[in-house]
């Protein structure tokens, strides 16, 4: 069962979101905040939120259920990174923001974060937490008192 999700999946978002601090660093650079060689945490940084988000998404398939917003999950997952956030794979999206921000060391691409951050939210993630209520009822609810959202 295929439930109604913004026809714009979150990679394209996160995607988006790249180019604009990458072209905002280029062409509006406000401040430089991060120097070399210390800007190049981001590289870990982004490995980091890379390893998750893919991580998280081959954990899904794993178990046999879709990772793509909109589709019916099979089960809930609470193993692996899904102990410690019910979101891991938009964590690792955001992740990838940050350790950006970062590599790039101007204030600028810091504008981009709370924006992407706000769409995933709102059109994905309360959305997908009502599904999974509707779907799984008190399993569900169970490991919402226990998981947090993003990891607090």
């Amino acid at each position: 069962m295929k439930t109604s999700i913004p026809r714009i999946p979150p990679p394209i978002h996160l995607l988006v979101g790249l180019t604009a601090m990458i072209l905002l660093s280029s062409f509006v650079p406000i401040g430089h905040w991060l120097v070399f060689p210390w800007r190049y945490i981001g590289i870990i940084i982004i490995v980091l939120g890379f390893s998750l988000a893919i991580g998280s998404g081959m954990f899904f398939r794993k178990f046999g259920t879709d990772p793509r917003p909109g589709n019916r999950a099979s089960l809930i997952v609470t193993k692996g990174p899904f102990k410690f956030t019910r979101n891991p794979m938009y964590l690792g999206y955001i992740t990838i923001l940050i350790g950006t921000s970062i590599l790039l060391g101007t204030f600028s691409p810091l504008i981009v974060i709370p924006i992407i951050f706000l769409i995933l939210h709102t059109q994905f993630v309360l959305r997908e937490e009502k599904w999974m209520e509707e779907w799984f009822g008190e399993p569900y609810l169970e490991y919402k008192k226990k998981t947090p959202r993003w990891l607090i």
